[in-house]
C-alpha cells in the first residue's frame, strides 16, 4: 500500500459532499463492489443453485429495502450523501446500501453459527500520567481482510454548518470508521459479536460520522450515538481534548459507557464486552465458528482472539510507564509473549484477518497518524486538521 494521505475533500451540503467522494474515489468504489465476489463471508450466503450475478443483485435490492427508510428518517444528511456518492461514482444506489450494510449483515449470529464481520481490532487510550506527551492519545489496530485494504481512504469532511473532521473510511462508506474533528473529539470503531436482534437501522459507522459532525466531547458523542437506533454491534473508543476517555459498548438494543477506573489514566478493549449487562447479549464464550463461516475460522472459538488480546494488553499495560506515540506504536506491534505473531496477537497475522491499518489519534492537536500496513512494519503518515 502507498502512503496514507487525504484522498478526497468533501465540502458543502450533503449531496455535494457525496458527489465529491463519489468522483474522487470512483475507481476504489467500483473495486470494492467487484471484490464482493471474493468475500467468503458474503459468498457463503449464496445458495448453490443461484448464479452470483443474480445473488448480488438480490442482496443489493434487499439492503436498499431495509436501509433506505431508516437512514432517511434518522440521518437524512447521510442519505443525501450516499445518493451523491452513487451519482458521481456511477454505482447503483442499492449497491452502495449493501456495501454500507455489510458491517451489520456480517455480524449476525444464528444459534451457534457465526457469520463474522470483516474485521477484529484492538484499541488503547491514554491520558495524564500515562501519556508521555500529556496529550490524550488513542492507538488503534484495524484488523481487516487483506483483500479490502486497497479500498481504504482518508477523507476530509467539511459539512456546511457542522463540524469538520478527518475520517478513516473504506471508499463506499458514507459513514466513518475512525476520525478526529475540529473540536478535538476522536472516535474509533471495533466490531463485536452479539445475539440480540434489532430492526434494520443506520449502521454504527454512520452514527460515528454524525457524531463527528455534531459533537465536541466524549459525553456528548456517547449520549448521541447511544440514543439513536442502530444496526450492528461494536465497541467505540472515544477521547476529547479535555482528557475524557470512554469505551462505548453497543449492540442492536443495548449500550454501556465504560471509563477508566479511579485514579487510572488508560483504558483498552478488543472485540469482547466488559460490562455484565452487555455480556448478556454477547455470543456465548464457548460458541465456535460453524459451517456458515469461512473455512479458516471453522471450529475456532469466536471470542478466543478477543480474550487473548485483552489479556495480553492487560499485561503490557500493567505498569505505570507513560506512553507516547513511539511506545504505543511498539505496544500495538506486539507479537505475544513468545514473539510469534498469530490470529491471537495484538499485531495480528491471522489466517483470515490481519492488521491492515494502524492509527494514532490526538484530540488536542487535531491530528491522525496512520499507516495502511501491519504495525510491526508501519511507516506512519501524519494528517492534521
Amino acid at each position: 500500500m502507498g502512503e496514507a494521505q487525504v484522498e478526497v475533500v468533501c465540502e458543502g451540503g450533503p449531496r455535494e459532499m457525496g458527489f465529491a467522494q463519489g468522483a474522487g474515489l470512483r475507481q476504489k468504489i467500483a473495486g470494492a463492489r467487484d471484490v464482493l465476489r471474493r468475500l467468503e463471508a458474503f459468498r457463503l450466503q449464496q445458495p448453490w443453485w443461484l448464479p452470483y450475478g443474480l445473488f448480488r443483485r438480490l442482496a443489493e435490492r434487499k439492503a436498499g429495502r431495509l436501509l433506505a427508510g431508516p437512514l432517511s428518517r434518522h440521518y437524512p444528511d447521510l442519505a443525501e450523501r450516499l445518493a451523491g456518492i452513487s451519482e458521481a461514482s456511477g454505482t447503483p444506489l442499492n449497491a452502495l446500501y449493501l456495501l454500507n450494510a455489510l458491517e451489520a449483515f456480517l455480524s449476525s449470529v444464528r444459534e451457534s453459527t457465526v457469520v463474522p464481520p470483516p474485521s477484529a481490532c484492538s484499541a488503547v487510550a491514554v491520558r495524564g500520567r500515562r501519556s508521555a506527551t500529556g496529550e490524550p492519545i488513542i492507538a488503534r489496530n484495524f484488523d481487516y481482510l487483506p483483500l479490502v485494504q486497497p479500498f481504504f481512504a482518508m477523507r476530509d469532511s467539511r459539512p456546511k454548518g457542522r463540524l469538520r473532521s478527518v475520517d478513516f473510511i473504506v471508499a463506499p462508506l458514507c459513514g466513518a470508521l475512525d476520525g478526529v474533528n475540529e473540536r478535538g473529539l476522536c472516535i474509533t470503531y471495533n466490531y463485536a459479536f452479539t445475539l440480540d436482534a434489532g430492526d434494520p437501522a443506520p449502521t454504527i459507522s454512520m452514527a460515528i460520522a454524525d457524531a463527528l459532525a455534531s459533537c465536541g466531547t466524549v459525553a456528548e458523542a456517547a449520549a448521541r450515538i447511544a440514543s439513536r437506533p442502530r444496526w450492528g454491534s461494536g465497541i467505540l473508543m472515544l477521547a476529547d481534548e479535555a482528557g475524557d476517555l470512554a469505551s462505548l459498548e453497543l449492540s442492536n438494543t443495548r449500550s454501556h459507557v465504560r471509563r477508566p477506573g479511579e485514579g487510572e489514566d488508560l483504558i483498552f478493549h478488543t472485540n469482547a464486552f466488559w460490562c455484565d449487562a452487555m455480556r448478556e447479549v454477547q455470543i456465548a464464550r464457548d460458541a465456535v465458528f460453524a459451517d456458515a463461516a469461512p473455512p479458516a475460522l471453522r471450529g475456532r472459538r469466536v471470542l478466543q482472539s478477543p480474550e487473548l488480546r485483552d489479556q495480553r494488553l492487560r499485561s503490557l499495560l500493567s505498569g505505570s510507564a507513560p506512553l507516547g506515540p513511539v511506545e504505543l506504536a511498539r505496544l500495538m506491534a506486539d507479537h505475544g509473549p513468545n514473539g510469534e505473531p498469530s490470529d491471537d496477537t495484538v499485531c495480528m497475522h491471522g489466517s483470515y484477518w490481519g492488521t491492515a491499518a494502524c492509527l494514532q489519534l490526538f484530540p488536542r492537536s487535531r491530528r491522525i497518524r496512520v499507516a495502511y500496513e501491519m504495525p510491526c512494519r508501519a511507516r506512519y503518515s501524519e494528517i492534521a486538521l
